[in-house]
């Protein structure tokens, strides 16, 4: 199990015993951090990810809280959870856009014009290691979605598209989940983008087989954790 998802199955389960109750303040993140076993960066990551699903209330210059825990909010946290571990169709989704997406890369590296590379530079240059990860995910998207229009295959772009969707939230799990998510697509990106602005498919094929198989093998490592 990751550091992370150690973190917030801890979390949660001071809040199953009453530890934490509904509207209570954290400990200091130090005490808590300490309390539970694991590092300091974890546990932030940990209350990113329940804050994400309306668990934890972060309130700048105040503290964080358990919220008020009404059954609406905990419907949709533990919806999302259960369609996340337990539909194994992300990962066939993952597993076809495997296929798929380094021919269109590829073939981006060939036809897309300047003026389309030049807005996917101004996407990644949006992007940092402080970017949200909802805004990191949206900006993922529309990264590969210019690359895809660009390879100049209207059919394989519409079916990339409605493969892509359906996989934004393990992408958004894992943003928040694990700590090597969020360097690791900034740099892939990059990598993808450099093969193609030098017109070098086979190259740029290649980043991108690497870049969606990091994601279908984390998909797959929790998957086999969580049963």
């Amino acid at each position: 199990m990751a550091v992370t998802d150690e973190a917030i199955d801890k979390i949660k389960a001071m809040i199953v015993s009453g530890g934490l109750t509904p509207g209570s303040r954290l400990p200091r993140e130090a005490d808590l951090a300490a309390e539970l076993g694991v590092s300091r960066n974890s546990l932030r990551e940990a209350v990113k990810a329940l804050s994400v699903f309306r668990i934890l209330d972060v309130r700048q210059g105040d503290g964080t809280y358990v919220t008020s825990l009404e059954a609406p909010l905990l419907m949709d946290a533990l919806g999302f959870l259960l369609e996340f571990h337990q539909d194994h169709s992300v990962l066939d989704l993952l597993a076809v856009r495997r296929i798929l997406e380094p021919a269109a890369t590829g073939m981006a590296a060939r036809r897309i014009s300047d003026e389309a590379i030049a807005e996917i530079r101004e996407v990644i240059a949006a992007d940092s290691l402080e970017t949200p990860v909802h805004t990191l995910v949206e900006h993922d998207l529309k990264f590969h979605a210019l690359i895809a229009n660009g390879s100049g295959n209207p059919v394989l772009a519409s079916m990339l598209e409605s493969i892509s969707l359906p996989t934004s939230r393990a992408r958004i799990w894992r943003g928040l989940t694990q700590e090597s998510a969020y360097p690791r697509t900034l740099q892939e990106h990059e990598e993808i983008l450099r093969a193609i602005e030098n017109r070098e498919p086979e190259l740029a094929a290649a980043r991108a087989m690497v870049h969606i198989a990091g994601v279908e093998d984390w998909l797959r490592q929790v998957k086999e954790v969580t049963g």
